[in-house]
């Protein structure tokens, strides 16, 4: 029975899954997206988060541990000084993965693999929502180029603040709008 057992031994002997998710971990941390199976991807989330937490702490300790799983002195420095400043806020969820279908050969699910604080599309992504979240929704409407607001957005804000039914007016309001623009024409 296999009870609690909740790795996935990705049909490879343990040296041989632990030497390939060491190079994984050194390709994702060196190039910041890696193409690779799903399977393999949910792996390597379980690897290299715990690492990426281990290197907020600068320390010779974390250092030295996070070396004894990645054996790669590059990734180790680009670790500790540039991932771990842009991650340092994060409490958790470095990676994301992204399906992108089967490959061809073997129908196998593929995806990509990346660091989350270093996707430009999806970083554009949150800031123009940001940008659109604070338009203005309700209110008043907004005031034109010059300052001036029409008169008929002048009269409707003050249909609405006195809630009583407003009556027709025997003129139209069109004939005041072309009138004031006759008038900046000359």
């Amino acid at each position: 029975m296999r009870h609690g057992n909740k790795i996935n031994h990705l049909g490879r002997t343990s040296s041989h899954r632990k030497a390939m998710l060491s190079n994984m971990a050194s390709s994702l941390i060196l190039h910041k997206r890696i193409t690779t199976t799903l399977a393999k991807a949910k792996a390597l989330r379980v690897y290299v988060e715990p690492l990426i937490t281990r290197s907020k702490e600068d320390s010779t300790h974390s250092r030295r541990m996070v070396f004894s799983y990645l054996q790669n002195k590059e990734a180790i420095t680009e670790l500790f000084k540039e991932i771990s400043m842009k991650v340092i806020d994060r409490n958790g969820g470095y990676t994301r993965i992204l399906k992108i279908g089967n490959r061809q050969g073997d129908n196998a699910e593929m995806c990509f693999i990346e660091l989350v604080d270093y996707n430009e599309n999806m970083l554009g992504a949150k800031q123009e929502t940001k940008a659109k979240a604070t338009r203005r929704r309700r209110g008043a409407p907004k005031k034109k180029e010059g300052g001036e607001e029409s008169a008929a957005t002048a009269e409707n804000q003050g249909e609405k603040k006195s809630r009583k039914p407003a009556k027709k007016a025997a003129e139209p309001e069109l004939p005041l709008e072309t009138e004031q623009a006759a008038e900046n024409n000359e």
